[in-house]
């Protein structure tokens, strides 16, 4: 399994009208690409805790997008619902931050790490 994680941060001049476009682009993404196996989407929780004031501030939104494997996350890099995605977040984000995670290993990536 791999996680396609996006760290967001909208433009703070943003209008309703960019904002619908933004949110269309996305949405479009979501609903064509058949290889996305599941979407979680999150805002940025803020509660106190002392990291939060050591952390840059560079997102206030969430995505991540899960594939079965390498094949279906390339599969939505290269669709053209995605490049329009892309063009809006060049557009309509002020930043980003974009991982690519392998979690198939699970509890075990601790027992490797510890040798």
């Amino acid at each position: 399994m791999l996680l396609h994680v996006v760290f967001a941060k909208p433009r703070a001049d943003l209008s309703g009208v960019d904002r619908e476009a933004f949110v269309s682009a996305f949405k479009a993404a979501l609903a064509e690409i058949p290889s996305i196996h599941t979407v979680r989407l999150g805002t940025r929780v803020r509660h106190g805790a002392g990291y939060e004031n050591s952390m840059p501030d560079v997102a206030d939104f969430l995505a991540i997008i899960e594939f079965r494997d390498l094949s279906g996350l390339k599969t939505y890099l290269n669709h053209p619902a995605h490049h329009d995605l892309g063009q809006a977040f060049g557009e309509y984000l002020s930043g980003s931050f974009v991982y690519d995670f392998d979690v198939s290993k699970g509890l075990d990536l601790l027992d490797s790490l510890a040798r």
